[in-house]
This record gives structure tokens, sequence and C-alpha cells, in this order.
């Protein structure tokens, strides 16, 4: 027969106390999910961006991981939309080529315009960092307007390829819209530090 002090050790070493069964997240688990608990589309958010957590990571970081992530994705559906293209036109009326090449016009206009916002994050001064921020914001919110307008266009188009760009069009665009809030988070950062007191 087993002593009491036997089965008790037997028995906190099958069980372990709560506290030792869990770790606490590192800060950039922390950041990333108080960062994405907001966006609009937050289970997108913490997806496209979980692979850009590191332990230093910054607002700043995020907010431009966020652009990269939805330049990458406005990239390869301008690319798709305009390798599709010809066969596209070639068996649509006029009224519909026409929507899809406006389309490609203004997926190009998107992609031009996260490229310049990523552009300016990545050199962010100071002195003009209000500035930067609002034309970042007005470029990434023309994009938005860009794929919303492209959308609008192609949705009397009924075709299996048209339809899967729609579908892209609008994952694009929500990613792009956490992009946006991402920017917009990254002020809010900023403006707090300014007003708080220095020692």
């Amino acid at each position: 027969m087993p002593s009491p002090l036997l089965l008790l050790l037997l028995l906190l070493f099958l069980f372990p106390p709560p506290s030792t069964a869990a770790s606490p997240p590192p800060p950039s688990s922390d950041l990333l999910r108080s960062s994405c608990v907001h966006a609009r589309y937050p289970h997108l958010c913490l997806r496209t961006l979980s692979s850009y957590a590191r332990p230093s990571i910054t607002p700043n970081d995020l907010a431009q991981a966020a652009l990269s992530v939805s330049l990458l994705h406005a990239r390869h559906l301008s690319r798709f939309l305009h390798s599709h293209l010809p066969s596209l036109c070639e068996r649509s009326r006029r009224r519909r080529r026409v929507a899809l090449r406006d389309c490609a016009e203004q997926l190009s206009d998107s992609v031009d315009q996260l490229s310049r916002s990523l552009e300016e994050l990545k050199h962010l001064r100071k002195s003009t960092f209000e500035l930067q921020m609002s034309n970042a914001q007005t470029w990434v919110s023309a994009a938005m307007t860009d794929d919303d307008t492209c959308l609008d266009g192609l949705s009397p188009v009924h075709d299996p390829v048209v339809g899967r760009i729609k579908r892209k069009i609008s994952r694009v665009s929500r990613i792009t819209s956490n992009a946006l809030y991402m920017i917009n988070r990254l002020c809010d950062t900023r403006r707090m530090q300014k007003s708080q007191p220095s020692n």
C-alpha cells in the first residue's frame, strides 16, 4: 500500500495546478490581437497579419504590414483580371466590355494608391507626420472607392470568371479596410503619445 505522501506527489504530477499549465502570450501577440479586435473584419485581420507578429513589433510595423498584404492581394487581382480580360471581352456585349475595362483601370489605380501609401509609411518624419498620414489615409480610401466602383460596374455581369473576380475584389476591399483601420490606429497612438506630459 503506497504511503499518503507518495499518493499526493503522484496526484500533483498527474494534475498540475492551473497556474503552471498556461503561460501568457508574447507581447507581439498582445499587440496584434488588441489592434485587430476593433477592426471591421477582425478574424481576417488576425489571419492576414499573424505571420508579421514578432516581439519588437510596433503600431507602425502593423500598419505597414496591413498595407503590404492589401497591396499584394490587389496586385494579384489586377494581374488576374488583365490576364482574363481579352477572353472576357471577346464574349461580352459592349456594355460589359466597358465595365470590365473600367474595372481593370480602377484596380490598377487601386494598386498605385496602395503603393504610394506604403511608401509614405516607410518614410515617416516627425516634422511632416500629420501630412504624411493624411496622404496615406486619402490614398487608401481612394483605393477602397476604386474597389467598390469596380464591383458596382461588374454587378450585372453573370460569368463564372467574373464571379470569381468579384469575390476577389470583395476580399481585397475587406483587407484594405483593415489596413485603413491600422493607419488610423497609428495616428491615434502618435497623438496620444504627444498629448502625454513629459517627465
